[in-house]
């Protein structure tokens, strides 16, 4: 595959994990269908690492990280994000709180990877976060989200808690599992998660799941496609990739989830809306030039 349209490839398949969880959620509480995600996953992994002979980390240290990373790339972040749109939150908002990441993955890989983030990447990364506003903003009663009316405060400390884990776990992972095999590899992060989430399925949810054909559609994205799928391609993006220009690929998520929820639940998007489409554009462009990649490498 020509390396070029991995990021685009991943963004939609990535915008998708709103829709899938939106399906998915009414038949099974949060961390109990993580868990099932996540054990799903690891059973495809293994019969990939099989047939592939794909080599393990070569120490108990490698382990330790890739296991640290997946708890928070995939644990702590959608098992925050899940809870919180269990608890009522809106997707938008959700939204809106997440797209700080990839200013949170600029300014955090300037502090603990010492990588050089431009001027011309900070103008991206604030031109792009204008624009997801933008997106969002028909779709939300600020009076109303800023009351929090409808589900509790801790749906945005859930919402939050995910943006750090995200933003830290990416960093994390560019710093210390930036050689790991990429079927190997997610297949330790999994299982850490795994862990973390059936840990707490046992303390705090019931484990019960209505296996509808809703729900194993849903399921079965959810592993194929963007356990799979998309975390290979975002591994791939790190690895290859400065984590400030990769952070900004997240901006485009935003108007994909807002074109996927016109074409399935009819819902309009106005003047405001198209205007972020093309500053998010304009942002994750001026980002990831080959120019301000050469600033960061210089």
């Amino acid at each position: 595959m020509n390396t070029k349209f991995i990021p685009w490839i991943f963004v939609w398949i990535w915008s998708t994990g709103f829709i899938a969880a939106k399906y998915g959620l009414p038949y099974a509480e949060p961390f109990t269908l993580l868990s099932y995600r996540f054990v799903i996953t690891l059973l495809f992994l293994f019969v990939i690492i099989i047939y592939k002979k794909s080599p393990w980390p070569d120490s108990r240290k490698d382990f330790f990280h890739l296991m640290i990373a997946g708890a928070l790339i995939h644990g702590v972040y959608l098992g925050g994000v899940f809870q919180a749109l269990k608890w009522g939150m809106p997707a938008g908002l959700g939204a809106m709180i997440i797209g700080l990441q990839p200013l949170g993955m600029a300014l955090m890989a300037g502090v603990l990877l010492k990588e050089r983030v431009s001027k011309k990447q900070w103008l991206g990364l604030i031109i792009g976060l204008v624009g997801l506003y933008l997106v969002l903003f028909d779709s939300l009663d600020l009076t109303r989200q800023i009351m929090f009316d409808g589900f509790p405060i801790w749906a945005v400390f859930a919402v939050i808690i995910s943006l750090f884990a995200i933003s830290i776990g990416t960093i994390y992972q560019k710093r210390f599992c930036s050689n790991m095999n990429l079927f190997s590899g997610p297949c330790v992060q999994y299982f850490s998660a795994s862990i973390l989430c059936i840990v707490i399925v046992l303390f705090f949810e019931n484990g019960e799941v209505i296996w509808s054909s809703t729900f194993i559609l849903a399921m079965t994205w959810q592993v194929l496609a963007l356990s799979i799928g998309a975390i290979l391609l975002l591994m791939t993006m790190i690895k290859h990739g400065a984590s400030a220009s990769v952070g900004s690929y997240f901006y485009l998520v935003a108007p994909l989830v807002a074109i996927q929820a016109w074409i399935l639940f009819g819902e309009t998007i106005g003047l405001s809306a198209l205007a972020g489409v093309i500053l998010i554009s304009c942002g994750v462009a001026i980002t990831t030039s080959r120019k301000s990649l050469r600033n960061i490498k210089s």
